[in-house]
C-alpha cells in the first residue's frame, strides 16, 4: 500500500448527502476481484448518459476544471448502503486519495482506510467553506499533524491512531503481518509437524 503522509491536491465538491455504494459503483460492475479498473465506472449513472459512456456534461466530474482532483468533498452519510469494498476501490482507482464528508457508513469508512484512502469528517460549516474553493486551488492534507490547510483556514481532524500509523507507513493488514515475519519464522522452527 502506498504511504500517505502529506497530500497536496485540488478538490471537487459533490454536494449530496446519503451517497450510497450503488451510486459510487453500480452492481453490474462488481465482477472483477482485483482492485483496478473500477475508476472508469465511478458514479456511472451520474457521469454518463443512459447505458453509454457518453459524458453527462452536467455532472461535476465531467467538468474539465476539476480534472485531476484528488480530494472529494461531499455530504453526510457517504458510502451508506451495501458493504461492497469495490466502492473504495473505485474511488481510489479514479484518483481520489482523500474524502471529506460530514459522516460515513462504518463499513465504507473502514474499507476506505484498509485500501489506503483517508476519509476525513468535518462539520457542515467547514465543508460549506471548502465547497466554495476554486477548482485550481491546491490544499494540503497533513496526516501526521491531522490538519487541513487551505486559503479559507486550517482545520483539524480526528483519526484512530492505529489507522494513522498504517496509512503513514503504507501498511495494509498483510503488511502489518509481514512486520512480524522474523517472529513467525522463529515460531515455525520450534514446531515440528505431528504427522512425521
Amino acid at each position: 500500500m502506498e504511504k500517505l503522509t502529506v497530500h497536496v491536491g485540488t478538490t471537487v465538491p459533490l454536494v449530496n448527502d446519503n451517497i450510497d455504494t450503488d451510486q459510487i459503483i453500480p452492481k453490474q460492475f462488481l465482477k472483477a476481484i482485483d482492485k483496478t479498473g473500477f475508476g472508469k465506472n465511478l458514479f456511472y449513472e451520474w457521469r454518463y448518459k443512459g447505458d453509454t459512456y457518453e459524458a453527462n456534461t452536467d455532472f461535476i466530474l465531467n467538468d474539465p476544471a476539476y480534472e485531476g482532483a484528488s480530494i472529494l468533498i461531499t455530504g453526510d452519510n457517504f458510502g451508506c448502503g451495501s458493504s461492497r469494498e469495490h466502492a473504495a476501490w473505485a474511488i481510489g482507482d479514479y484518483g481520489f486519495k482523500i474524502m471529506i464528508a460530514g459522516s460515513y457508513s462504518d463499513i465504507f469508512y473502514n474499507n476506505a482506510l484498509k485500501n489506503g484512502l483517508l476519509p476525513i469528517v468535518q462539520p457542515q460549516a467547514v465543508r460549506d467553506l471548502l465547497f466554495q474553493l476554486p477548482s485550481d486551488e491546491r490544499i494540503t492534507i497533513d496526516l501526521p499533524r491531522q490538519l487541513i490547510n487551505t486559503s479559507v483556514g486550517d482545520f483539524s481532524f480526528d483519526i484512530d491512531e492505529t489507522f494513522k500509523h498504517k496509512l503513514i507507513n503504507g501498511l495494509d493488514d498483510i503488511g502489518i503481518t509481514l512486520t512480524y515475519e522474523d517472529q513467525i519464522a522463529a515460531y515455525e522452527r520450534t514446531k515440528r509437524p505431528t504427522y512425521l
